[in-house]
């Protein structure tokens, strides 16, 4: 009997195939759609996925605004900083921030979905949000995906 030997594939990034991916945001549920685009970032749909290394794709993210919350959560849900200086803490909740910076709520959503390291600082990196239905990746040629949420 013949003996087979299979080996663990392993990327990096000369061997990672990153692709660039449009997804429209209109309609869809905040979470869902950021765990999704979490995935993509991170590389993990690929058979090759190797969890050290930016394997992901490009996401480009269009129709930002239209993003839908379920519930309450439009008017309740919170987003806390703080300034650094006594007394410095701010609330703004995702109805405001929507209105302020569309782009943000998914942002947001999608870095709390990451690792809390430098890869998922470099990971963020290849995600770009836009609040309308224009952006600037034409060149680079996205396929279109969508999510059934």
């Amino acid at each position: 009997m013949e003996s087979l030997s299979y080996k663990t594939q392993s990327l990096n990034s000369q061997t990672a195939d990153k692709q660039w991916v449009l997804i429209d945001a209109e309609g869809q549920t905040l979470g869902r759609l950021s765990s999704e685009i979490a995935k993509l970032l991170r590389g993990k749909h690929k058979p090759g996925f190797t969890p050290h290394v930016d394997c992901g794709d490009n996401v480009v993210v269009i129709n930002a605004e239209k993003i839908t919350l379920t519930g309450n959560k439009l008017s309740e849900k919170q987003y806390i900083r703080h300034t650094g200086y006594p007394g410095g803490q701010r609330i703004v909740t995702a109805e405001q921030l929507q209105k302020k910076a569309p782009t943000q709520i998914i942002e947001k959503a999608v870095k709390g979905m990451l690792p809390k390291n430098r890869l998922g600082a470099q990971l963020l990196k290849n995600l770009n949000v836009y609040a309308g239905g224009e952006h600037p990746h034409a060149a680079q040629k996205p396929q279109t995906i969508t999510f059934n949420n």
